[in-house]
């Protein structure tokens, strides 16, 4: 099985023309498993039943509250999200953007384009879920620093310890019970406000 053939692409549009020039694009790439909704309501709920890699949306000149509604889909879904629109402002692009929208392609709506705007919105996508995997990863790093600072200062303050003696004390324990140094520090800085 190709990569092309393993994904599950969604088109969202409710004009069928359009649909089709976005799954005849597809189809001509090699992809297979294409599904279309071509009605709005339960968006969410019927997005989640075919529960899809990449999303296209194709909304031609959208309101306001129909491109709130994409947005909260792009945040909610977590999926790759290219959107298709006929006209566009900066405040609709940099929403769509905040949104996490992969790709905003106005005016582009090509059945030859439609390959390299799938590639590009993966990309996007993954390159934006790994720095949201960093981001995360370093305020975790820091909020772990956070609690072992308190814990050891809860250790130096109720033991009469040095810092290095108190960070001693949480690794050794740490070791002994096979968990993360953080962790135990959380359980010592909970257990400490219980007594306080």
């Amino acid at each position: 099985m190709s990569a092309a053939e393993s994904i599950t692409i969604l088109i969202i549009d409710e004009n069928q023309i359009r649909a089709s020039i976005l799954k005849d694009g597809l189809s001509e790439a090699g992809h297979t498993r294409i599904v279309v909704i071509d009605e709005m309501s339960n968006l969410l709920r019927k997005i989640v039943d075919a529960d899809p890699d990449v999303i296209f949306i194709d909304l031609e000149n959208p309101n306001r509250d129909v491109l709130e509604q994409m947005f909260m889909v792009s945040r909610t879904v977590r999926r790759p999200v290219a959107m298709f629109v006929d006209q566009s402002d900066s405040a609709s692009i940099e929403a769509a953007i905040d949104a996490g929208v992969s790709a905003y392609v106005v005016d582009g709506l090509k059945k030859e384009r439609v390959k390299s705007i799938l590639d590009m919105t993966i990309s996007r996508f993954n390159a934006f879920a790994r720095l949201q995997a960093e981001l995360d990863a370093a305020k975790q790093k820091l909020e772990d620093r956070k609690i072992i600072e308190k814990a050891k200062g809860i250790l130096m303050q109720t033991r009469n310890l040095t810092e290095e003696q108190a960070y001693a004390l949480l690794r050794k324990n740490a070791m002994d019970r096979e968990i993360k140094i953080s962790e135990l520090a959380r359980s010592l800085v909970t257990a400490s406000g219980l007594l306080e």
